[in-house]
């Protein structure tokens, strides 16, 4: 297939998909888009927020797109031979599931390859787990021009869904007996098939906030924000026809790139975008993509800091944008006013950013900003001054903060020219300008030294002010030409005291008699020193050439760039180690200016942080093991047990009460409220009870001097499950296995545990600050019970009650274990919707009623032998008094709900605990 055509007929016949596994006119679609506009969302109340409200997208490029689910044999027979992944099929012509996004990447990829084509996806390194299953691509780009096999956007499936939206001819909970059926074996012979249940399908966009208005060829968010959310389409086989929805996007739980389920598959688009249009976190849109390329770990580990910012201007926007590395994770956020950024410089203590509106080496009226380094951009101030351009701030000897400016950045070649504008320095503190001084004659844009005796200037020539013996630069100072006068640009002064210069040149007699050969201009990264004397030399990575180079704030080993490809596109940053030459990617996009990065190197020690002042580390530690409870690329549920992790043993002295089990204690123990003593929420999504109770025994038995009780959710209709969860959880996460390994540290931590497991923690910042202040607890707002859901075969327990009685056991043996200790365990039976008293299911998974009832005699015998053992039943057969304005859905509560379980909880544990 020609990458300029959009004609699947013309696949390349002499190497066809995977030995003829697609039959092109039975498997694939065209889909026509003559002026189409699709909506997504809904302007509904009781919606997710990330469903409301309605935004109309058009859709301007026709794409073909398969009738059906890929299925297990289709991709087998692709990804066993080149990727060694293989999918435990009950039939072959079944939807592949268990698949997750990064999976369908690269099954799109292979065969986009296998046709000799470009592909849609490219990256730097793939991670997979211990079954192949890949959780993580660093570096993921998705390139929407390229014509190649993709997922279909979230837009471009709503549309032909739409088309084809027949209840009838879906497998739904309906029909389905709680299983996968063979694709298409409700469609009538040419329709696109199961796109309402089977399988829950994958699409391409990043989950992002609509907005109500009309954008052209939507592609998603830029990136999934804080918890890496993507979105999801259809329904599947476990749902109720009523329940699935075109303007549904997500699913019971947040779903990442990385998540899998037996219920979860794609089917494959084909097909360029032209003229692709993303929007930010914040809502805005951009007809531009910015994607950041290095991964968090990757990044911290190659210049080791935790905290880290870049900020850059987008030049198609003329915005200013940002990455928190530790607030936003890899979100990429930009603050879109009127306003044109050039020269963004971040604060020294990472909080303000400091910009102009003119650009270095062209003269013209310039102002100066400085604002908050936020998604809002608040707190905007502007220098009251004609011409102020390139802001460097500094801290000075006295301990205040100033900004150093030039009053004009023009061409410094001509010295009448030059000598007409100053330098300048101004103090802001308090988040106001004091009154600027001029320091000297001359535009030294390039920067002071630490001591005062050096200041630089670049674009065109290399000039240098150098003070006297016992002088400044402001007093008694020199100014001179280094470089032999060729031309220069790009000049930065580090601020390590180093009085180390960096620039670019034009490919002149200097640089290439340093370097010993010929390079192209801006190929070459020089460094001189505090004599001008070049003393380095860094080469572009190939195919690029260097452009708007600066030192990384306070480093001076580190230097950030813009690299501008043959088309003269400046598409990536990076950063550059000029220790081995060294470089990472840190962001690829159309143009890309003006890169300031930050790091803090003080890594200030608050409990918060997790750094512990002082406390050496034991030599045997295995610091690649221990609290690593979270790598990069792992599902949601596992970045919140981390953070749980670690508020348990940042609180391991003060715990009384540890409260464990699935997402239903997380949304429904409110820890901060419990009065009688100090409890903390260890639930989690996606949990079972054998996992909650591995918690309990492994971390609170061994490590929770004061405990009390330990509050276990009683969620028996997840009893279908054993150990399923545990051994996805705790299996092959490194700090689980290294304190398995060490039976869990009995006799007590080893010095300096903390310290290493909190060089370990990696999460985002957004989801710390989401769980740590509230101890664990995540407070929705209220919504309601909604549509009752019954998402398996309510009778699975009167066929299989001996996973049950495997639960009751697991229950029992953990009982024993508390009352050996003086422990009490409260068991909670979470309240679920109401309605559901007006079927045949117990709660959203079952199980029959007449089992439920069973299985609540069983725990009340439970009570009569243990007697440290009270169950809590806060739902009562569905006879409870938990109102809509208490429900987030119909089986997990909102913060009114939280406050009134937790305060029945309090009084519960008082009275039981003298």
């Amino acid at each position: 297939m020609a990458c300029s055509t959009n004609d699947l007929s013309s696949i390349n016949s002499e190497n066809p998909p995977i030995g003829n596994v697609f039959n092109l006119e039975q498997d694939w679609r065209h889909v026509d888009l003559p002026d189409t506009v699709v909506v997504l969302g809904s302007d509904m109340r009781n919606v997710p927020a990330s469903e409301r409200p309605q935004m109309r997208v058009s859709l301007e490029n026709d794409f073909f797109l398969m009738r059906h689910e890929v299925t297990c044999g289709e991709f087998n027979a692709l990804m066993n031979p080149s990727h060694g992944l293989v999918l435990k099929c009950s039939k072959k012509d079944v939807p592949a599931t268990n698949v997750t996004f990064y999976d369908a990447v690269l099954y799109a990829n292979e065969l986009s390859k296998n046709q000799n084509m470009d592909t849609a996806y490219s990256y730097s390194v793939a991670v997979y787990d211990k079954d192949k299953h890949c959780v993580n691509l660093e570096g993921f780009v998705f390139h929407p021009e390229v014509n190649a096999f993709r997922l279909p956007t979230e837009a471009e499936w709503v549309y032909v869904a739409s088309k084809n939206w027949d209840s009838a001819k879906g497998w739904t909970a309906d029909n389905s007996e709680y299983k996968l059926h063979p694709v298409c074996s409700l469609a009538s012979e040419n329709d696109f098939c199961d796109m309402m249940g089977n399988a829950m399908e994958w699409v391409n966009d990043w989950l992002g906030n609509l907005q109500d208005t009309i954008v052209p060829n939507y592609v998603g968010a830029t990136d999934g924000g804080a918890f890496d959310q993507r979105v999801v389409k259809g329904g599947s086989f476990r749902n109720a026809a009523a329940t699935i929805t075109l303007f549904s996007r997500g699913d019971v739980y947040k779903v990442t790139s990385s998540s899998l389920s037996d219920y979860l598959g794609f089917r494959l688009a084909f097909g360029s975008i032209s003229n692709p249009t993303w929007m930010f976190g914040n809502g805005k849109i951009s007809g531009s993509k910015i994607v950041p390329v290095a991964s968090l770990n990757k990044l911290q580990s190659y210049i080791s800091s935790k905290n880290i910012k870049l900020a850059f201007r987008d030049d198609l926007s003329g915005n200013l944008a940002y990455i928190d590395y530790m607030g936003s994770g890899l979100s990429v956020f930009e603050i879109d006013d009127s306003l044109d950024v050039y020269h963004p410089e971040i604060s020294p203590d990472g909080k303000k950013v400091a910009f102009c509106t003119g650009i270095e080496g062209v003269s013209g009226e310039s102002q100066l900003y400085v604002r908050d380094l936020n998604a809002e951009g608040a707190n905007l101030v502007k220098l009251d001054v004609k011409n102020a351009a390139i802001p460097r701030w500094r801290v000075l000897d006295n301990g205040d903060t100033v900004i150093v400016y030039v009053s004009g950045s023009g061409n410094n070649s001509d010295d009448a020219e030059f000598s007409k504008s100053s330098t300048w320095q101004v103090a802001f503190a308090r988040g106001q300008f004091g009154t600027p001084q001029k320091l000297f004659d001359g535009a030294y844009h390039g920067g002071i030294s630490e001591d005062n005796g050096l200041a630089v200037s670049g674009s065109k020539l290399l000039r240098a002010r150098i003070a006297a013996s016992g002088a400044t630069v402001m007093d008694n100072a020199r100014d001179t030409v280094w470089f032999g006068g060729n031309q220069a640009c790009n000049v930065s002064l580090a601020q390590d005291y180093s009085k180390r210069t960096l620039f670019l040149d034009f490919a002149g007699e200097a640089g290439k008699a340093f370097v010993g050969e010929k390079y192209a201009v801006h190929e070459r990264l020089f460094v001189a020193d505090s004599t001008g004397k070049l003393i380095q030399s860094v080469a572009a990575p190939p195919g690029y050439v260097l452009d708007h180079t600066e030192w990384v704030l306070k480093n001076g080993k580190f230097v950030v760039a813009t690299l501008s490809n043959a088309n003269g596109a400046h598409s990536k940053i990076v950063l550059m180690n000029l220790s081995d030459s060294s470089h990472i990617e840190l962001v690829e996009g159309d143009e890309l200016w003006h890169p300031s990065l930050w790091i803090d190197l003080d890594n200030s020690s608050s409990r918060d942080t997790g750094d512990i002042s002082g406390e050496t580390i034991d030599p045997s530690l295995d610091l690649d093991s221990v609290g690593v409870y979270f790598t990069e690329g792992m599902e949601w549920t596992h970045e919140v047990l981390a953070i749980k992790m670690k508020i348990l043993f940042d609180y391991m002295d003060e715990i009384e009460y540890l409260c464990v089990g699935s997402s239903r204690v997380e949304d429904g123990i409110y820890a901060t409220k419990i009065t009688s003593g100090f409890a903390v929420n260890m639930g989690h999504p996606g949990n079972d009870m054998d996992a909650s109770l591995y918690i309990a025994e492994n971390y609170g038995f061994n490590h929770l001097k004061k405990l009390k009780a330990v509050v276990v959710a009683l969620d028996f209709d997840l009893w279908q499950m054993t150990t399923e969860f545990t051994e996805k959880m705790f299996c092959c996460l490194p700090g689980f296995v290294y304190d398995a390994n060490h039976a869990f540290w009995p006799d007590g931590l080893p010095t300096g545990f903390h310290v290493a497991r909190d060089r370990s923690y990696k999460v985002s910042q957004a989801g710390h600050l989401l769980y740590y202040g509230s101890r664990g607890y995540l407070m929705n707002n209220p919504a309601e019970w909604g549509s009752v859901l019954v998402e398996s075969d309510s009778t699975w327990a009167d066929r299989n009650y001996a996973a049950v009685q495997w639960n009751l056991d697991r229950l029992s043996a953990f009982l024993s274990q508390a009352i050996s200790k003086g422990i009490y365990v409260v068991g909670v039976v979470f309240p679920q919707n109401p309605a559901y008293k007006n079927t045949g299911s117990f709660g959203r998974y079952g199980p029959s009623r007449s089992v439920a009832e069973r299985i609540m005699k069983a725990l009340a015998d439970m009570e009569q032998l243990y007697p440290n053992f009270v169950v809590m039943d806060e739902n009562k057969m569905g006879n409870h008094d938990y109102t809509d304005s208490m429900a987030l859905n119909s089986d997990h509560l909102s913060a009114l709900g939280a406050e009134l379980v937790s305060s029945r909880l309090d009084s519960l544990l008082e009275s039981i605990i003298k």
